[in-house]
């Protein structure tokens, strides 16, 4: 797995994971279950992971899209 973006922002991971799933690659949220730990004030950010094949193209999806 590789990381292609770290964020707090649960609404742009959202889109992200969206935009990745309609080119067709899958991801997967890391950190999402921490806020309960951290007592939901986003101090972690939350990582977005592709499989090792699909970085390549997962990245240029991003870069399309202006969020890498």
């Amino acid at each position: 797995m590789r990381i292609v973006v770290k964020t707090n922002d649960q609404v742009r991971l959202s889109f992200l994971v969206a935009l990745l799933a309609d080119a067709g690659i899958g991801s997967v949220l890391l950190d999402s279950y921490i806020s309960a730990i951290e007592g939901s004030i986003g101090a972690f950010p939350r990582r977005l992971a592709v499989a090792d094949e699909d970085e390549p193209r997962a990245m240029q999806v991003l870069r399309e899209a202006g969020e890498a």
